[in-house]
């Protein structure tokens, strides 16, 4: 005897075997056991949601000679001759291929013979927004009033497509998709009755990979059972049949990314081609992995929207907790367009290289994501306790310079006034261990400033070749702290300005070099 699919073999005879879609079950149950059947039904919904197995067990059920609690026997003649396929009264129709006038029309001629057993003729129209337009304007007029022995029931994944005359004569119902949950429970109880033995976690990722179809997760499973026939159905095996990537690599994936780790990242892609993955559904998954991470972050109970096992989740919420959400929505956004334009791409895997050192490199971007990335770095170096020594360029993750090249000083170094306050003096002499007191992003800043004076003598000027680093000095309580710095260090109170060299007289050499009352040799300063 041949070999029967899953999907086939453990197709529901009645109701109660449905799984997903309680409301439209009890709906049509209802119907049957009060008799209040409708002459019309619009199945509407994604793939294997359950819209053509419904419709033959209402076909079955409106014939039944002795229906029980609303469900069909299934051993009275009616009820096997509509389940082997061989009863007049139901007439399946496949609208992708009879979808002519000539087909509708042979349709309504057989409409006007009344069933030669049982009670009703039931025709099933499967994808029925592929008709013509002559094809619905031939069904329209006995589709409004059939004979009373005359039920159509019509199947559809797109009904947007269908002209608002055949919606409005019909009894509408909305396939919902099928949770993980319930097609998990559903394959636990198929492999159960066929003496196969499968891990939890495998049925699981089966059935979230079917993406709310229980004909896909029957289908999936069949794939892994094949190529592991008599052996335990791990997790390992199912990830390796159905060529998908598990979430520990996304992880591995995401900290190197996040560390700017770019030879780890390749790694992690190389070894995605040499299992023979497919790449454009790797980088899919991965984005679906992202959104995880930013829903955990944005939601209290981020458990009702994950589909994601209780073991996992306090791993999958520290892993979320370590990424900022600026910093995943700007991922998802680079990961999202990549999905776009990798699908037709002859060399998807240069694409996702490129993509990936962008997003381990934000200092090649100059929009305004990649500069929130570039100071997210920075914030994890400082909070690291990452210290740039003066005259050492900021670098990044990855070990590119931040910064460019030093400027050639084409300006006369200035000298410093003859007359100086006390206060300056006291500064100039405590600047290194002023510097050295100071602690966090204070520090990192002072080192890059170059300490100055102004004409008069009596104000403390920082001066800053980088925008950036004025703006930070100048941001929060820096100025502040360093004042309470100086006022540990020397007792005095000194007034302090912070220019931008640029903006300022000319360059770095134009501004008198404060700590040359401690040092004759000129420091040199970050650029």
């Amino acid at each position: 005897m041949s070999y029967t699919a899953l999907y086939r073999k453990f197709r529901p005879d009645i109701f109660d075997e449905v799984k997903g879609q309680v409301p439209i079950v009890t709906t049509l149950r209802n119907q049957v056991k009060a008799s209040r059947l409708s002459h019309a039904y619009l199945f509407c919904g994604t793939r294997g949601t359950g819209k053509t197995t419904i419709a033959k067990i209402m076909a079955k059920a409106a014939n039944c000679e002795s229906p029980a609690n609303g469900n069909p026997c299934g051993v009275c003649p009616m009820c096997q001759s509509i389940a082997a396929g061989t009863s007049m009264n139901v007439i399946e129709i496949d609208a992708a291929s009879n979808n002519g006038v000539d087909n509708i029309r042979e349709i309504v001629e057989e409409v006007r013979y009344s069933p030669t057993e049982g009670r009703y003729k039931v025709y099933i129209i499967d994808e029925v927004h592929m008709l013509s337009t002559g094809a619905f304007n031939a069904l329209l007029k006995t589709l409004e009033e059939p004979p009373s022995y005359v039920i159509f029931i019509l199947a559809t994944t797109e009904a947007h497509k269908l002209p608002v005359t055949i919606l409005s004569r019909c009894q509408r119902y909305d396939f919902s998709r099928i949770t993980v949950e319930e097609i998990t429970e559903r394959l636990t109880d198929l492999v159960g009755r066929e003496g196969i033995q499968a891990e939890e976690k495998a049925l699981r990722y089966v059935a979230k990979a079917a993406d709310g179809a229980m004909r896909d997760a029957l289908s999936l499973l069949d794939r892994c059972i094949a190529f592991y026939p008599g052996e335990l159905l791990t997790y390992d095996n199912v990830l390796e049949v159905l060529g998908t990537v598990d979430t520990e690599v996304f992880g591995t994936l995401l900290r190197a990314i996040r560390n700017g780790d770019v030879a780890g990242a390749m790694r992690v892609l190389d070894d995605t081609v040499m299992r023979g993955r497919d790449l454009a559904q790797f980088v899919i998954d991965f984005t679906w992995y992202l959104r995880n991470l930013l829903l955990a972050k944005s939601v209290e109970e981020p458990e009702e929207f994950l589909d994601i096992t209780s073991d996992q989740m306090g791993g999958f919420l520290a892993e979320a907790e370590a990424t900022k959400a600026e910093t995943l929505v700007r991922y998802i956004n680079v990961c999202s367009e990549l999905t776009n334009r990798i699908r037709y791409a002859g060399a998807k895997r240069v694409m996702i290289e490129v993509e990936l050192i962008r997003l381990c490199r934000p200092e090649t971007e100059t929009d305004y994501s990649g500069l929130l990335d570039r100071v997210r770095h920075l914030e994890e170096q400082l909070a690291n306790g990452v210290v740039m020594q003066p005259g050492a360029i900021p670098s990044v993750p990855g070990g590119m310079a931040s910064q460019t090249e030093p400027e050639q000083e084409t300006v006369q170094a200035a000298e410093l006034p003859k007359a100086l306050g006390e206060e300056i003096k006291a500064v100039a002499e405590k600047w290194s261990a002023i510097v050295n007191s100071a602690t966090g992003p204070l520090k990192i800043y002072l080192q890059t400033a170059k300490p100055s004076v102004d004409e008069g003598g009596t104000r403390l000027i920082l001066v800053y070749k980088d925008e950036f680093d004025k703006s930070a000095m100048e941001s929060g309580s820096h100025l502040e702290s360093l004042q309470n710095l100086i006022g540990k260090q020397t007792g005095k109170q000194v007034e302090i300005v912070v220019e931008l060299a640029k903006k300022g007289r000319g360059n770095m050499a134009a501004y008198p070099d404060l700590s040359e009352l401690k040092a004759k040799v000129p420091i040199e300063y970050v650029d």
